[in-house]
């Protein structure tokens, strides 16, 4: 891991053009022998700081494989859902994907700089594209997008070093916008409601391996 890591900690992830280049060799070892996520993922119930990130959600589940203290980067393994869609929002830090399984809608509304307060009635999409196995890309952590995934898409995940402490989310239905923070300002009971059990990382563990991801 540290071999796909090292790289990236010295980069600019304000820079996408050098996120999406770095990442993309990143994903290449990754991706081209599976003992690396296997191994990932076998390492995973012997670490409980790694486990103790991941999440689950109705839709969602989010595997952390590698939290590069150092740096702030993290390795994830991000797997959908049926009916997983995205409110528009931002991040609060630089993040490139790839797809492994499945795929998804991507839509790109434009950028908010953190304290920016938008009329979401005016939210409209400048780019659509439809993100299948094998593709990559790199977004900035004030661009505003949204997901709608078929189920069984599974994606990896290299976010870089938190940024801002808060993002945007829109309601385009009801026209509201709100704040999200991280983690670290979380009740202890906010943050159990996104645990994610070894019996479910089990089940996901071995949906990977039946899908021939790992």
């Amino acid at each position: 891991m540290e071999t796909v890591i090292e790289p990236l900690r010295s980069l600019d992830w304000n820079d996408v053009d050098a996120v999406e280049s770095a990442t993309r060799k990143s994903f290449e070892l990754l991706t081209a022998p599976n003992y690396l996520l296997r191994g990932a993922l076998a390492r995973l119930f012997d670490t409980p700081a790694l486990v103790a990130l991941c999440e689950h959600y109705d839709i969602l589940d989010k595997i952390v494989l590698h939290d590069d203290l150092e740096s702030g980067i993290r390795l994830r393994l991000h797997i959908f859902g049926p009916g997983y869609h995205d409110r528009p929002h931002n991040h609060r830090w630089t993040y490139a994907s790839h797809i492994l399984r499945g795929e998804y809608r991507h839509r790109l509304y434009g950028e908010a700089e953190l304290g920016t307060e938008i009329d979401v009635s005016s939210l409209h999409a400048v780019h659509v594209r439809q993100e299948r196995v094998g593709a990559s890309y790199a977004l900035h952590h004030n661009a505003i997008h949204a997901v709608v995934a078929e189920p069984g898409t599974v994606s990896l995940v290299l976010r870089g070093p938190a940024i801002k402490d808060r993002f945007l989310v829109m309601d385009a239905k009801n026209g509201e916008s709100w704040w999200q923070y991280g983690a670290t300002t979380e009740s202890p009971e906010a943050a159990a409601k996104k645990h994610l059990s070894p019996q479910r990382l089990e089940e996901l563990i071995a949906s990977l391996d039946e899908w021939q991801l790992i």
